[in-house]
């Protein structure tokens, strides 16, 4: 149950496509629930995955993507006539509050991701006062799953400590066979008007207010003012790009680019900020090391789980602005320390497969399944996303009772 899935852009996206590869490669059958995005006429039909497509309707401030209408009648429907083995939901609008009640009424396991910190966005949105009824919903919507999976173990205390219960660990990974040094091309810093010598700066991501993108302009500024020659490209969309390109018309803005455009634009920059403080991970992080930049961000999400300090990257305390540009400033002008950043940032990565993030994704569900005496489907009974067990023969589970 999602709201977004490939070929979508964004960091939920991908880490569900991922998961999903992962268990269609190991024989498991999958079936996603999602909005019908805008101007899409069917879901993807291949061996194992099953796309069901919902009304949605465009997210406000990010029209590219739509969020699900309730559809609790639907997925009872759905679900009733062909059992899942269990229903994960990745993200928390209307559609996936149906899915948690739709599974709880049909006593069926179910368990959530948190992926978006969406009490912090409110902020940038001018919705501030929604910020502790937003929390109160999340809060409640995953306290009715049998887990709750976050990327870092620091989001792990902080949720915990919120009053989020049942809370596990599920990482990112970063797909190693795209990014890497080797993509490095002197044909596109050409194309940027950039020399063999001249470091580039490079931003990946969505450019919007939450991602505190006017921070890499403050940065690249006072760069310049010590390094005359150095570039900035902006990888990615989004509603500030327009204003970004008259406050910086220096800039380059290289847009969306997706597979080994991606990985081209990553390993030929030098040196990679990343000021975002609403990331529960920030996938660009990984992809950036494994492309071996050096990255200064702030001391949270991935950063601060991959990043050792003034080992293979700069890491600054979350909200000092004046601090990042400093720390920036310093690393664009140590060319030594650029370099060792570069090397050792791929090391940092070099064990961060998504294959074993898909397989600690299926322990999780297994252990969840068996806690309530239920087998894990085996891949290879030829019965997508059905265990087999007859509606009026399952178990009932802890969070078996009425409807709010």
């Amino acid at each position: 149950m999602t709201e977004t899935f490939p070929p979508e852009v964004n960091g939920v996206a991908m880490t569900l496509g991922w998961l999903v590869n992962g268990m269609l490669k190991k024989g498991h059958s999958v079936q996603v629930v999602r909005p019908r995005q805008s101007r899409e006429q069917a879901g993807v039909q291949q061996d194992g995955l099953d796309e069901v497509l919902s009304k949605g309707v465009p997210l406000p401030s990010y029209g590219e993507l739509r969020f699900g209408m309730p559809s609790k009648n639907r997925l009872l429907k759905l679900w009733a006539e062909r059992r899942p083995d269990i229903v994960h939901v990745v993200t928390e609008g209307p559609l996936g509050w149906s899915a948690v009640a739709a599974a709880r009424k049909l006593q069926l396991p179910v368990t959530s991701s948190f992926h978006t910190n969406f009490h912090s966005y409110s902020q940038h949105y001018g919705i501030g006062l929604l910020k502790t009824p937003i929390e109160s919903y999340l809060r409640k919507l995953h306290n009715r799953t049998q887990a709750t999976m976050v990327p870092t173990r620091s989001m792990m205390k902080d949720l915990t400590a919120r009053g989020y219960e049942n809370v596990t660990l599920l990482s990112r990974g970063v797909a190693l066979e795209q990014f890497g040094p080797q993509h490095r091309s002197e044909a596109l810093r050409s194309q940027w008007g950039v020399k063999a010598d001249e470091p580039v700066i490079l931003l990946v991501g969505r450019l919007a207010k939450e991602k505190n993108v006017g921070l890499v302009v403050a940065a690249f500024r006072a760069i310049k003012a010590r390094v005359p020659d150095v570039r900035l490209v902006f990888v990615g969309d989004g509603p500030l790009r327009k204003g970004l390109a008259e406050a910086c018309p220096e800039a380059i803005f290289a847009g969306v680019q997706k597979g080994q455009d991606l990985a081209a634009h990553y390993a030929s920059a030098d040196l990679f900020l990343f000021p975002s403080m609403t990331e529960t991970y920030g996938n660009v992080v990984p992809e950036a090391m494994a492309s071996g930049l050096a990255v200064v961000s702030y001391d949270c999400a991935a950063a601060l789980e991959l990043i050792e300090d003034g080992v293979n990257g700069l890491l600054v305390p979350t909200g000092d602005d004046v601090a990042f540009v400093n720390a920036c400033v310093q690393l664009a002008t140590d060319s030594v320390r650029v370099t060792a950043f570069r090397a050792s940032a791929i090391k940092a990565v070099a064990d961060r497969s998504w294959d074993a993030v898909s397989d600690t994704f299926l322990q999780t569900l297994r252990s969840v399944l068996e806690r309530h005496g239920r087998p894990f489907a085996s891949a290879a009974t030829g019965k997508p996303y059905d265990s087999g067990v007859p509606a009026k023969e399952r178990l009932a589970h802890s969070h078996a009772r009425s409807e709010l």
